[in-house]
């Protein structure tokens, strides 16, 4: 998370994700599972399995593993998944917010108390570091596909917030309940997403020393490594 910019964070975050391509593949997995477990395996009449194997094949995940896993829900021995979300303390007043999502929360829970013991930082109360977070709806859409004048005029007619290019891509913010209609509304007008998701951005930013900037960095490291871990927001400044 690079100084006030939130867009450097999208960038950011977006280049680790590139990186991780097998935990992607794992939490659309996990997403198909959940679905089909609370609304079964007809995406007709399953809109969350239809947004789940949607954003399957928009990250890459092959139509064999993605109906493997549809067919693997369907399996009364097959667990369930729930999103979990975790707030930390970090080394010097930094704030992390941690979400997963698991099919055993007692190991999850078993995970954070060992991730802090190793590399510090304290479990904190349900709402004690959230606060600090605004939560926003985030699009990608690659400026190869789109010319900058068509994509505002549609991002803002669908309702979009916000609107700005970022080296090669466009960014769009909505309001975290817009987040799928604008998206929609976008491609239903022919334009190619690339991403849409759900991020968290601080507040307010905190200032720390080289050792406590490191110690938090290796934290967030050992964290983002968990099974269960999808995603770890924190309002560290680093200066970058």
């Amino acid at each position: 998370m690079a100084g006030h910019s939130k867009w450097a964070n999208i960038k950011h975050k977006k280049e680790r994700a590139d990186a991780k391509k097998g935990k992607i593949f794992s939490r659309c997995a996990k997403e198909i599972i959940s679905a089909v477990k609370m609304g079964g395996p007809d995406k007709s009449g399953n809109p969350r399995l239809r947004l789940a194997i949607e954003k399957a094949k928009e990250n890459n995940v092959p139509n064999d593993i993605i109906d493997r896993n549809v067919k693997k829900a369907s399996s009364s021995d097959q667990a369930d998944y729930n999103d979990v979300t975790y707030e930390l303390y970090g080394h010097g007043g930094v704030g992390l917010i941690v979400e997963g999502m698991t099919d055993n929360k007692n190991r999850m829970a078993s995970d954070m108390r060992i991730a802090t013991n190793k590399r510090g930082g304290n479990i904190a109360t349900p709402g004690a570091v959230m606060f600090n977070f605004d939560q926003k709806g985030i699009i990608e859409i690659s400026a190869e596909n789109v010319g900058e004048d068509e994509l505002f005029l549609a991002a803002t007619e669908a309702g979009a917030e916000g609107f700005e290019k970022v080296d090669s891509f466009f960014v769009i913010t909505t309001d975290p309940t817009d987040l799928m209609p604008v998206k929609e509304s976008l491609k239903n007008q022919g334009i190619k997403v690339d991403s849409a998701e759900l991020q968290m951005f601080p507040k307010v930013y905190v200032e720390v020393s080289k050792e406590d900037q490191d110690a938090n960095q290796a934290l967030i490291d050992w964290l983002e490594e968990l099974e269960d871990v999808d995603s770890v927001w924190h309002n560290m400044d680093t200066g970058d």
